[in-house]
């Protein structure tokens, strides 16, 4: 890479190059004359787009093939949604930046506008993330939640097709695909907390390459950054990834970060819920704080 060229990775589906779009228009307009080009890698969870997560093996199975590009140099960044990575940075890579935020809520997109309190009882709801699937089921056991994955026109298809009666999934993707109008319900905070990192993008590079770091810091908004940290100490914690049944979402308020977090049994049945408040600087040991003390009242039992 030259000091005028960039190559950025990204996962292929029309939400990941949306999204990656949006970054690399962010480090255009801060780098008059950088050349950004964008190239789409097909990682393992994109191969089988019908295999459930729990099947899929290890952790990080929407970035592997992307960080391995990125260590053989075959790419500058990789631009990952943050809730996807994986709370230990791959050696030899570091997140250098992290994006200003779309809003982290879950929605329902419900056939006929259903809302959560509208759905009939018994009604068939699709999530591939069984973090989704146990808030929903401790808010409402009656609902049939169906596994579902593939991109985000698949899920909404399968609505319109009345194969199911509502999806669940984030509305920051529904956003960013301007299809924003499709949602039923935005899924208060209260609810569903969000996976941790939701609505924010990282911006991975390899560790000591500071030149494609500086270019990249145009992209960093602090305070997201702060909250994302916050939020992924409780994940580091618990040692869990996008197959646990948590979720944790941090504000950053006049120097001060309020972070809340929950582990729900996948039957819905159960749940461990906590809160934590402290400094900016103590970000990622407040979160870890937290998962902590979820642990200690009996979170590990759960998952």
């Amino acid at each position: 890479m030259t000091a005028r060229r960039i190559r950025i990775g990204t996962r292929g589906s029309a939400l990941a190059l949306r999204q990656t779009e949006t970054v690399a228009a962010v480090l255009r307009h801060a780098h008059p004359g950088l050349e950004v080009a964008v190239e789409a890698i097909r990682t393992d969870a994109d191969r089988r787009p019908d295999t459930p997560f729990e099947a899929l093996p290890g952790i990080g199975f929407f970035v592997k093939e992307l960080e391995v590009a990125l260590l053989e140099e075959h790419i500058d960044v990789a631009v990952h949604s943050m809730k996807d990575l994986p709370t230990v940075d791959a050696d030899g890579l570091t997140v250098c930046a992290v994006s200003a935020r779309e809003d982290p809520r879950d929605v329902l997109v419900g056939r006929d506008g259903a809302t959560l309190a509208t759905l009939p009882r018994g009604a068939r709801v699709g999530t591939g993330s069984p973090r989704r699937a146990a808030f929903l089921r401790a808010h409402r056991p009656d609902l049939e939640i169906v596994p579902v994955r593939g991109n985000v026109e698949t899920r909404l298809r399968k609505v319109d097709a009345n194969e199911l009666d509502a999806v669940c999934l984030a509305g920051a993707g529904l956003r960013r695909l301007d299809l924003a109008h499709r949602i039923t319900e935005w899924i208060p905070i209260e609810v569903m907390l969000p996976a941790p990192g939701q609505g924010a993008l990282g911006i991975q590079v390899r560790a000591g390459d500071a030149e494609t770091a500086g270019i990249a810091a145009a992209v960093d908004d602090a305070g997201t950054r702060l909250s994302v940290v916050a939020e992924r100490g409780v994940l580091a914690r618990l040692l869990g990834g996008c197959r646990l049944p948590a979720g944790a979402y941090a504000e950053v308020r006049a120097g001060t970060v309020h972070l809340r977090a929950a582990v729900v049994a996948t039957a819905g049945d159960r749940a461990v819920r906590g809160e934590r408040t402290g400094p900016t600087a103590h970000a990622e040991s407040l979160g870890r704080a937290l998962g902590e003390e979820l642990l200690g009242r009996g979170a590990g039992d759960l998952v």
